[in-house]
């Protein structure tokens, strides 16, 4: 195996869960093409988190390799709904909304994928012209005890928990796409293997050689337990402004730092990263700065290196005393004309989630105003007033209150 294809694999490989078949991936790598690599995306919601993000970082490992890169929209598969992971089954998506949300994707993929090594598609495309015939065709090609031999059906099959029929139709769907686009290579996240190994098996079926299958791991949230989800509020967006990117991630702890730098950093490679941790562990480097340094980068990868380096600046002077808390972006809160106290403005201002909770944190005296430990509860703050807010070390905004 030439060095280079060595140098190849030791990057696909990186944070990857599974590699099936690594000899197959190998084969293809001699044959000195361009190969085919396919990503789908059901577009469920508008917008993409820095845990989608993990998929799009290993295309754009592809696309520096030379490799063509499918960015799959599926606009057919997110009407059925991806029963991946699910106990119930999913509610499907209209078309109307399935349009809107996958409007948003194409701008928000650039900023990690290089749009002129990207191949946009939608499943449409070949599912829009099947015939009812066609669709039984396909459905014929696999059994339903093949289908329960994915877990999360197995599981509710077992439990009594319905299936719809529309469900089984999921993987095959999926599956198919492989097949239309000749993909080389099919990445998932793990929770998408039954799927990816249904392309392979269709591929066959059709006379194609079958994709290799790489999964990527599910990205754990701020909470360091759970996988990122929106509706667990535990989630960074990447349409988020740079300084909430920055203060998000100086939130994760240390052991879920190294997770991250894995999945989610261009910049550090894993051999400079195993150099990191015998420097954390000989106490020559604080694990703070090597977390800021990933802030910055993913701050500079969603918006700019500018914007980024303000909102380091704007961090280090909120959190650290150091430098000019004027680097903050201002926001606006509204007010009431005779204003507010600190512990209805701090929850106005999104720094905690309720009053009660902003009372506890202020008999901890761990609420501040420009630096200064907040005595007066009943203090009261009216339109006009502008000022750094912080609870604890962590959290903070420069606001401005306006008239609501």
């Amino acid at each position: 195996m030439s060095p280079s294809i060595e140098t190849a694999l030791e990057l696909i490989g990186r944070g990857a869960d599974e590699i099936l078949k690594r000899d197959e991936l190998i084969a293809r790598l001699q044959l000195g093409r361009p190969l085919r690599i396919k990503a789908g995306f059901d577009p469920t919601a508008p917008d993409l988190h820095i845990g989608h993000t993990v998929l799009l970082n290993k295309l754009r490992q592809f696309q520096d390799l030379g490799h063509q890169v499918i960015f799959l929209i599926g606009d057919f598969t997110g009407m059925i709904g991806d029963p991946s992971g699910k106990n119930v089954t999913r509610k499907p998506l209209s078309r109307e909304d399935v349009l809107a949300n996958a409007e948003t994707y194409a701008d928000q993929v650039f900023k990690v994928l290089d749009r002129e090594r990207t191949e946009v598609r939608f499943n449409s495309e070949w599912f829009g012209k099947m015939t009812a015939a066609d669709m039984i065709r396909l459905a014929g090609q696999h059994t339903v005890a093949r289908m329960l031999e994915r877990d999360d059906f197995a599981k509710r099959y077992a439990a009594q928990q319905s299936i719809a029929i529309h469900e089984f139709l999921y993987p095959l769907v999926q599956g198919y796409d492989s097949v239309a686009l000749e993909a080389d290579v099919e990445l998932g996240g793990t929770d998408q293997k039954f799927n990816l190994l249904m392309g392979r098996g269709l591929q066959e079926h059709h006379g194609q050689s079958p994709q290799v299958v790489l999964t990527m791991p599910l990205l754990e949230g701020l909470d360091g337990v759970q996988k990122m989800s929106k509706s667990l509020g535990n989630y960074i967006g990447i349409d988020e402004p740079a300084i909430d990117i920055v203060t998000k991630t100086m939130k994760i702890d240390d052991v879920l730092m190294w997770r991250w730098i894995e999945l989610l950093s261009f910049e550090i490679s894993i051999a400079e990263m195993d150099v990191l941790r015998q420097q954390i562990t000989a106490g020559q480097l604080n694990p703070r700065d090597l977390k800021l340094r990933l802030a910055r980068e993913l701050a500079a990868r969603f918006h700019d290196a500018a914007a980024a380096e303000q909102a380091v600046a704007g961090w280090n002077a909120a959190v650290r005393g150091q430098g000019d808390t004027a680097q903050l972006p201002l926001r606006d809160v509204a007010v009431p004309d005779e204003g507010v106290r600190i512990a209805a403005l701090l929850t106005a201002a999104g720094l905690t989630a309720s009053n009660s909770e902003a009372n506890r944190k202020l008999k901890e005296r761990a609420v501040r105003i420009d630096g200064e430990v907040v005595e007066d509860a009943q203090r009261v703050f009216t339109p006009g007033f502008e000022g750094v807010l912080a609870v604890g070390k962590r959290t903070f905004a420069r606001v401005r209150l306006v008239a609501a």
